[in-house]
This record gives C-alpha cells, structure tokens and sequence, in this order.
C-alpha cells in the first residue's frame, strides 16, 4: 500500500529559496585585493621595493601590560625585519601605563618605548587602544605605519611583511588589514576553529545593511594592519573599542574599496577575552558605528547615546548590576594639529 506520508501538507519540502550569488563588486575586490603572506615571503625582494620607493616603514606596537609576550614580538621583528632584512626603520612602544614590566622589557629589547600621556601632552590623555594608534603617528616618522597588537603568541614576521607587502607593489592600496584563524582557547583544548565573536554577532550584520561592500572585509576587527601615513593622517581616531571600524568605514566613504585590502595571516593565537569584555567592546564599537550612521545621515533622529553600559554578576543573594562608563571619544585627523604639521611639514 502506497503511504501518503509524504503529501502530508506539514510534510511538504519548503518552497525552494531563489539562489543568492555574492556581486561581482564583492567578487572582482576579493579576487584583486586579498593577499596571502607567502606572497610576501621573499623579504629581499621587498626591502629591494622598499628602497625603489624612498619610502621609510615604522612598526607600532600599542601595549598596556603586555609583559608575557612582548619581549618575544620584539626580539623577532628586529632580528628579521631590521638586521637580517632592513624592512623597518623603527620599532616603537605606545604604552598606556602598563603596571608590569611591559616597558623595561621593551627597552632591554632595543625597543623605543614612549608614554601615550607623554605625546602632544597638550591634547591630554586618554585612556585606550585607539589613543595610542593616534598619537603614534605624531611620534613615529614612517611614511607607512604597521600597527600589531602586543599580546600575540605565536608571533611571527609574517605579521609585518604580510601587511607591508601589498602596500609596496600597488600604490592606490592603502590600507591592509590582517585575517586569519582565531582558535578560541580553552582551559582543556585548543579549537581550530572560532573567535572573532564580535564581529560575527555585531560587526557583519551591521555593515550587511548599512555598508555591504565593506562585508568582503574577513575580519574587520583584527588589530593588525598596515597604512600610509597619507590616510592616517586624514582620518579621525575614537579613542577605544571602535577604531577599527571607524577605519573602515572613513576610509571606504574618502577613498573607496580599491584603497583596502587584506592579506590572510594563517592564524593568530591570544588572549581571549571573557564574554563579558566582548559586551563592553561591542558597545564602543556601536557607538562609533551609530555616530557615523548619523554623520553621514544614514540614520537621522538619534537620541543623546548614554555612555554607560550595564551588565550582570552573579553573587551570594542573587545577580547585581555591574555598569561601566565606556565612552567612545574621537580624536580628530592628526593632520589639522599644528605641532604635527610643523613636525612633518604637511597640511590638510
């Protein structure tokens, strides 16, 4: 007897999606503007393109505690990168006041090591990440600046040449931007697959409605990247959680696609991050992200933003409310101060 299970009407197959193709737009930019680092590996050949282009190349690494792994990262760039192939002109630690040995290890390794509150002391300090990307480009004199995150551990020079690389043989790319695995670390294994949280739940979703192109960006929070001081300079820089994406954001709306690119990194293992730090950088970043929806009037009618975000902790009697002030100050475009513009002879 034939069965009528399957013209059960809750039993019928769902009408078929109409299939969705990624736009050429997106494909042409991931096809020419996405680089792997081994195609960069032949480091004479890119000190040869270094020296054809008169171009002077300076490494940041932005830090606040970082004293388990910055000796390492130091050790390797400067051995590879600046003895064996004289790729870069300056190592220099931007330091947010780190309590550990951070910066006497950094200088024992032949690092510069300077105090984000000690440059252009008369703009004040602040505390974050992004204050210290902005005052390097007062500090550091190249005409390409590499920035590298501190707490990476396995650390390697493809983390600088990778980046570089694409800057020295396309000169309308500007700015490049690192992706890789991010294995999320466990106190039992390591998996291969994971990380980049916040820019999965966040991130993505919010440039696929606002800023679509930008989605062929892998990993828009990854805190390497390498850019010509031109952009740098021109841009403005929140102060935290968020200049990552406000990079991306001014950087694709001044100069458009053609100026970003990324190169795959293979794999990058840090620090994670509890949940609860991903909650705070989250609302940094929307913050940025919501105040250039408003800036750019696609998004009208916001109200006044609070600063200030509230989260949970379980205690004995039951969860209490934990909150933190995160506000996302931006400093301007380096480029409109007036020591900068008498330091390095430029104007807007």
């Amino acid at each position: 007897m034939k069965s009528n299970f399957w013209h059960l009407p809750w039993r019928r197959p769902a009408p078929r999606q109409p299939a969705i193709s990624t736009p050429k737009n997106i494909r042409e930019w991931l096809a020419k503007n996405t680089f792997h680092h081994a195609q960069f590996a032949d480091l004479k050949r890119l000190v040869e393109a270094k020296r054809k282009s008169g171009v002077k190349i300076s490494l940041c690494l932005p830090t606040l505690n970082e004293e388990t792994t910055i000796g390492k990262e130091i050790v390797i760039f400067k051995s590879e990168l600046m003895t064996r192939y004289p790729l870069l002109d300056e190592i220099a630690v931007i330091d947010s006041g780190s309590t550990d040995a951070t910066c006497e290890i950094a200088k024992s390794f032949g690092a510069s090591v300077y105090a984000a509150a000690d440059i252009l002391p008369d703009q004040g300090a602040q505390k974050g990440k992004g204050e210290n990307l902005w005052k390097a480009i007062y500090q550091l004199r190249g005409d390409i600046i590499v920035y590298v995150d501190a707490d990476i551990k396995n650390i390697h020079a493809r983390f600088v040449y990778g980046l570089i690389g694409p800057l020295l043989f396309n000169p309308e790319i500007q700015y490049v931007k690192a992706f890789y695995d991010r294995p999320l670390t466990t106190s039992k294994n390591v998996r291969t697959a994971g990380g980049g949280r916040v820019t999965e739940i966040l991130i993505r979703p919010l440039f696929s409605l606002f800023f679509p192109e930008l989605t062929a960006v892998i990993q828009p929070l990854s805190g390497e990247y390498a850019a010509r001081r031109a952009v740098l300079e021109r841009i403005p820089f929140p102060i935290g959680y968020g200049v990552e994406t406000s990079h991306l954001i001014d950087i694709y709306r001044q100069w458009g696609m053609p100026a970003l690119a990324q190169t795959d990194l293979d794999q990058r293992v840090h620090r994670n991050q509890s949940i609860q730090a991903l909650g705070k950088m989250a609302f940094g970043i929307l913050q940025t992200f919501l105040r250039r929806c408003e800036n750019l009037r696609i998004i009208e009618g916001l109200p006044e933003i609070s600063h200030v975000m509230r989260q949970f902790q379980w205690r004995e009697n039951g969860y209490e409310p934990v909150d933190a002030a995160i506000p996302e100050y931006e400093r301007p475009p380096m480029i409109n101060h007036p020591a900068y513009q008498k330091r390095f002879g430029r104007h807007p």
